[in-house]
């Protein structure tokens, strides 16, 4: 393909971790972020609208820019400057794969802007998002969409980050819960223990192989797919309220969990609906459907 001068990427936001499965599962979600890029004579300009709009740079430091950079150095023909406008919807730190959406839309816009098919390219958009992450469970369900299983063969193997996608049972309606507070994923990480009883690690394993059934073919299963002892628990000083929160939902049948790093919490649903009483106070209830495409590209 020609080398294009403009390009439009649309990318959805994330849910990871689903409870057990821990820099291992994702689920991409019906909220979207858009990216316009084209090419200019020099240097960088970048408007941000919506989400993180008078907080993020808006120069070479902004993470799709710095995503774009990074994709370009490993496919080439970066053009001589670039113009940026980013529509946001995603909010930002709170467990819903805002980071991951950015890196995601900035290395797919380079792939386009160099020239290459997207389709051709999917692992290098993927190691190099997956990349700024450091995992890639909310990369590639920004990418794939659908509902993910990410892994990570070690930094000396190549391809280093790998993810298949699955249909997710058309029964799953997720509802986001977004939290009115923040919080970082370097800071939650922080609270997590170096080992593990090995107790723990079996229930939650357990519990990941049986998500993969639930999410696709045995929603009813949900319930206790989403169980975790892995590092929710752990994390509980970080948002009492969305730890309670989670607790409150699964004792009345609802399966839910920390969405990401939090302090989201992901509610999912058969319908759509949650129980009229439920107190949702610092809470904004958001239902999303599952993304089915991922990451989608228009061409200038």
């Amino acid at each position: 393909m020609g080398r294009p001068r403009e390009v439009r990427v649309r990318v959805p936001g994330s849910s990871a971790n689903l409870g057990p499965g821990f820099d291992s599962l994702g689920l991409a979600l019906g909220l979207y972020d858009s990216v316009e890029v084209s090419v200019a004579a020099e240097g960088v300009a970048v408007e941000v609208a919506g989400e993180g709009a008078g907080r993020v740079p808006c120069d070479e430091a902004h993470l799709v820019v710095r995503a774009m950079r990074a994709a370009w150095d490993v496919v080439g023909d970066a053009p001589p400057g670039i113009r940026m406008r980013c529509r946001n919807a995603i909010p930002h730190s709170r467990g819903l794969g805002s980071s991951a959406a950015a890196a995601v839309a900035g290395a797919t816009a380079a792939v386009v802007l160099a020239g290459r098919d997207v389709e051709l390219e999917r692992d290098t958009i993927l190691q190099v998002a997956a990349g700024m992450e450091g995992h890639a469970d909310n990369a590639a369900a920004s990418l794939l969409g659908g509902f993910v299983i990410a892994w990570d063969n070690g930094g000396n193997t190549s391809p280093r980050f790998n993810a298949v996608r699955l249909e997710t049972h058309p029964g799953i309606h997720p509802v986001a819960l977004v939290a009115g507070i923040e919080s970082l994923t370097s800071t939650t990480r922080g609270l997590l223990p170096e080992r593990v009883p090995l107790a723990d690690a079996a229930f939650t394993g357990s519990r990941t192989a049986l998500s993969v059934l639930a999410f696709t073919q045995r929603p009813e299963l949900l319930l206790p797919a989403t169980e975790d002892r892995l590092h929710q628990n752990y994390r509980r000083p970080a948002y009492p309220g969305s730890a309670d929160l989670v607790d409150t939902l699964r004792e009345r049948g609802i399966p839910a969990a920390i969405s990401g790093a939090g302090p989201t919490v992901l509610a999912l649903t058969g319908n759509g609906d949650l129980p009229p009483d439920l107190e949702l106070n610092g809470f904004t209830a958001l239902a999303l459907p599952v993304d089915a495409a991922g990451a989608s590209v228009e061409i200038g």
